[in-house]
């Protein structure tokens, strides 16, 4: 375990490395910038050594595997991020641990986060997940919802009972006009967020970049990275 919170340790060193030299370059303060580690597929033991290194953001894209971690870490003071595409028969457990769901992206899961986290008497965060790779009317191929859809969606949440529009999501399309140009991407995001915060001025969360791509989505302007490999490493998965 020594060995291993010395690899974490070192990981997220050169992580925070990198994103406040791109706060630097960007002109930007480094508290700007949230790093949210994704633990998906790493035990619940990496979880405490990352908070024991300071880390209090963590994301989780399964319920069958964030559910069980989340309880045996429910002692600690975290705040668990839902990333993955969410089915609406997972969401009253994903709402009974979740903070934020970062994957909203269609009105039926909006309707069954509502009324889990009134259920629950729980307050969730929500992003809207966007999808540069969507048609009107269409979701992308990795979750999320058309750019003319935002507005609707952002609507609904704030309307919810049990619910709090945070701002935005992508996951850079792999697909489509934007497929490999990561900046001009998470550029674009930022252009729906300003419109989204002309109507809903606390909805001013922006979550963009991974490992390899977190430099870009700061200076972009994303307020959150989500960070997996480059900070966990390369190690056998869960199952």
């Amino acid at each position: 375990m020594t060995d291993r919170r010395t690899e974490l340790a070192g990981n997220l060193a050169l992580v925070e490395e990198r994103i406040a030299s791109a706060c630097a370059a960007a002109g930007r303060k480094r508290e700007e910038v949230t790093l949210i580690v994704v633990t998906k597929t790493y035990p619940a033991s990496d979880v405490r050594l990352l908070y024991e290194l300071g880390v209090r953001h963590v994301a989780e894209n399964r319920d069958q595997d964030a559910a069980p971690k989340a309880a045996a870490c429910s002692d600690l003071d975290l705040s668990w991020h839902f990333v993955g595409q969410l089915q609406t028969n997972k969401v009253r457990s994903v709402a009974s641990y979740a903070d934020v769901v970062q994957s909203v992206d269609r009105l039926k899961l909006v309707t069954a986060l509502s009324a889990a986290a009134v259920r629950d008497e729980r307050e969730l965060g929500c992003l809207i997940q966007v999808a540069l790779d969507a048609g009107s009317g269409e979701r992308g191929a990795r979750g999320g919802i058309a750019p003319d859809g935002i507005e609707e969606l952002a609507a609904a949440v704030e309307e919810a009972p049990g619910l709090r529009l945070d701002g935005l999501m992508i996951v850079a399309p792999l697909a489509g006009p934007y497929a490999g140009r990561q900046q001009a991407a998470f550029e674009r995001l930022m252009e729906f967020s300003s419109r989204l915060r002309a109507g809903h001025p606390a909805a001013n969360m922006v979550s963009a970049g991974m490992s390899a791509d977190l430099e870009e989505a700061v200076a972009a302007g994303a307020t959150h990275v989500r960070v997996g490999t480059a900070v966990l490493g390369l190690r056998p998965r869960l199952g």
